[in-house]
């Protein structure tokens, strides 16, 4: 075939001018031995159809069940990781359901027994306090015997 044909068949294929019959011929040209030297760039670009149908599709890899494998593997962790969250949320909610009820204790509905439980309260709490006013007892003790020692100094200065 003449060379110029061909370079005009190259050109209008890329373009995206060229029809499957003139793709065809550029084929079985560059399929050929007998090549131009100036089109050789281009017979990688042809020779590539020639090959790619000899590769076999992903149904026929060896790889596939590995993949499928990996695939249910995903589904199944995705499955747990959900259960786990929402038993977490669940335990979370019982705990603050519980610790709601546990918030109600200083309420009573009979006023003698509320009155006992304040008074026993209020004595627990004055014996806190007079353990405290009994710790200040020895502060007073040693701010009086800091007073002894450090005024004269400071008087006499």
């Amino acid at each position: 075939m003449e060379l110029s044909k061909i370079k005009q068949l190259i050109n209008k294929y890329l373009e995206g001018q060229s029809s499957l019959d003139e793709e065809t011929i550029l084929r079985n040209y560059f399929a050929s031995e007998v090549i131009d030297d100036t089109l050789q760039e281009y017979q990688l670009i042809f020779n590539y159809y020639t090959t790619a149908k000899d590769i076999k599709s992903l149904k026929e890899h060896p790889a596939l069940p590995l993949i499928q494998t990996n695939k249910k593997i995903r589904t199944w962790i995705s499955i747990a990781a959900s259960i786990i969250v929402f038993l977490g949320a669940g335990t979370y909610l019982f705990l603050q359901i519980n610790n709601n009820n546990a918030d109600n204790l200083g309420t009573y509905d009979d006023p003698e027994v509320a009155l006992r439980e304040t008074q026993k309260a209020l004595a627990l709490l004055s014996n806190h306090v007079n353990t405290g006013v009994e710790g200040m007892r020895y502060m007073q003790e040693f701010e009086n015997s800091k007073n002894k020692i450090f005024n004269p100094i400071t008087k006499n200065k």
